[in-house]
C-alpha cells in the first residue's frame, strides 16, 4: 500500500540538520515505495512534488515581526494575536491545498511542531491534524524548553496547544533519550526514539573527477592539515574551542575550515570568531560560498562542492558543541572514517558515548591531553586507522538506514497494521 507522504516544515533547503535528515527519511520511505512531497517556505526539492509557500519560512518578514513581539516578553499586543490568527488561517488553507493536490495520507511534521520558530505554521498544522485525523509523524529535533531564547514568551497558550500537540493521530518521534523523557514528563505522551542516521552501505567512491582537486580549488596544498568544523556558525557549536585547538597544536600547516554559514541566529557570533582568530593568530577559512547541498558549477564556471566532497579531504573533525539534539556531524565523521574531537555535550554522554566509540573528547576546554591525542592520531597512521575502522562498524550497527527502516515499520504498523 504505497502512501503519499507530506513533509511539512519551515525549510527544506541547504545543509541544516532538519533538511538533511528529512531527505534521508524520504530515501528510506522510498524503499517501501512511499512517495514524498514537500511543503515549506524555502525549498530545493523537486517542484513537481512540492508546494512552496514563502509565508511558511521562519525568516519571512511577517513571522519575524511576530517573533519580535512575543519573545523576551510575558504578554503580546492584541494586534500580534490578530496577525498570528490571520497568518495561521492563510497557512491552514495552503496546507489543505497541499493535501488535496498530492492526495496526502501521511504527514511528517519536521520540527515545526516542536520549536516555536513559526507560531502560525504550528497552529495551522495542529488544527488541520485535529480536523482531518490524518496519521501524522511529528519528528522533533528541538523543543522549546531546550532553547533559552524561547523560555520567556508571551505565547505560552499557543506553545501548550501546538508545540507539540497531543492528538490521537500523532506519533511523536524524538532524536535522543533525554528528549524522550522530558516529553513524557511535560506532555504525558510516549514517543519513538530514532537517532540521526546515515547510509553506511553506500558504496559510492569518496573521491572522483569532480572533487579530487578540492584542496587546490579552495587554495590548500596536499601537505596542509585540514581541520574541519562541519557546522553552522551559531554559538552553541563552540567554534571558539576549535580555534583554541588549532592555536595549541602550533602546526604551521594546520588550517581550520568552517563549512557552513551564519545568519540563522544573527551575525554577532561570527564577527566575534573572526576577531578571536585574528588575536590568536589562527588561519580560519570560511568556505560556505564554495559549498552547496548538491555539487554543481556556478554561473562563472566555478565548482560548488557538497559537504560530502569536503569530508574525504579532512584530516580531523572538530565538534566542540555545548549542546546538540543529536549530532549529524558526529555520524558523518564516523562514516567518512575521520578522527573527531568531541566536546562531551549531554546527548553525546547519554546516547552516543555508551556505544563504545573511540574519539578524542574534551570537557568544555581544550586540555594539553586533548592536544597530545590529536597529534597522535594525525601523525600515527596505525592508531588512526584502528580508531576510525572501529567507529565505522559501530556506526553501521547503531546509526544506519537499517535502524530507521525498522523504526518506520513499527510506526506505520501502529497506524495501518501490516502494510
Amino acid at each position: 500500500m504505497p502512501l503519499n507522504v507530506g513533509f511539512i516544515g519551515t525549510r527544506f533547503s541547504g545543509l541544516d540538520g532538519v533538511s538533511l535528515e528529512s531527505a534521508k527519511w524520504a530515501e528510506v520511505l522510498w524503499d517501501f515505495r512511499h512517495i514524498s512531497h514537500w511543503f515549506a517556505g524555502e525549498l530545493d526539492r523537486d517542484p513537481g512534488f512540492s508546494m512552496l509557500v514563502p509565508e511558511a519560512f521562519f525568516n519571512h518578514p511577517d513571522n519575524l515581526e511576530i517573533n519580535n513581539n512575543i519573545f523576551n516578553k510575558t504578554t503580546r499586543p492584541r494586534e500580534i494575536t490578530d496577525k498570528i490568527q490571520v497568518m495561521k488561517n492563510y497557512l491552514k488553507d495552503k496546507i489543505y491545498e497541499f493535501i488535496d493536490k498530492f492526495y496526502i495520507n501521511l504527514i511528517i511534521a519536521q520540527n515545526c511542531l516542536a520549536i516555536p520558530m513559526h507560531i502560525p505554521l504550528g497552529l495551522a498544522l495542529t488544527e488541520v491534524i485535529a480536523e482531518t485525523g490524518i496519521p501524522t509523524i511529528a519528528h522533533h529535533h528541538d523543543f522549546t524548553w531546550e532553547r533559552t531564547r524561547f523560555l520567556v514568551n508571551g505565547i505560552n497558550d499557543y506553545i501548550e496547544m501546538a508545540f507539540p500537540p497531543t492528538l490521537p493521530s500523532i506519533r511523536h518521534v524524538v532524536i535522543n533519550s533525554l528528549a524522550q523523557k522530558e516529553l513524557a514528563a511535560r506532555k504525558g505522551v510516549s514517543s519513538f526514539l530514532i537517532p540521526n542516521v546515515i547510509n553506511f552501505n553506500d558504496n559510492k567512491p569518496w573521491f572522483d573527477d569532480f572533487n579530487k582537486n578540492l584542496r587546490e580549488e579552495l587554495g590548500f596544498t596536499k601537505d596542509d592539515i585540514l581541520i574541519l568544523q562541519p557546522t553552522r556558525i551559531v554559538m552553541r557549536k563552540g567554534i571558539e574551542h576549535a580555534i583554541t585547538l588549532v592555536k595549541k597544536l602550533n602546526l604551521p600547516n594546520a588550517k581550520l575550515v568552517i563549512s557552513h554559514s551564519s545568519g540563522d541566529e544573527g551575525m554577532e557570533y561570527y564577527h566575534w570568531l573572526i576577531e578571536l582568530a585574528k588575536n590568536e593568530g589562527v588561519e580560519v577559512y570560511f568556505i560556505s560560498n564554495r559549498l552547496h547541498d548538491k555539487r554543481k558549477y556556478d554561473e562563472n564556471g566555478n565548482k560548488l562542492f557538497s559537504l560530502w566532497d569536503l569530508y574525504p579531504h579532512a584530516d580531523l573533525i572538530t565538534y566542540p558543541s555545548s549542546y546538540e539534539g543529536f549530532g549529524n556531524a558526529f555520524i558523518e565523521a564516523i562514516y567518512f572514517k575521520k578522527p573527531i574531537v568531541v566536546n562531551r555535550y549531554s546527548i553525546y554522554v547519554t546516547d552516543i558515548e555508551p556505544k563504545g566509540f573511540e574519539v578524542i573528547t574534551m570537557n568544555n576546554y581544550v586540555s594539553d591531553e586533548t592536544i597530545e591525542k590529536v597529534k597522535e592520531v594525525i601523525f600515527n597512521k596505525e592508531i588512526r586507522e584502528k580508531m576510525v575502522n572501529k567507529n565505522f562498524e559501530l556506526g553501521k550497527k547503531f546509526f544506519s538506514y537499517e535502524v530507521l527502516r525498522k523504526k518506520f515499520q513499527s510506526i506505520l504498523t501502529s497506524f495501518y497494521g501490516i502494510l
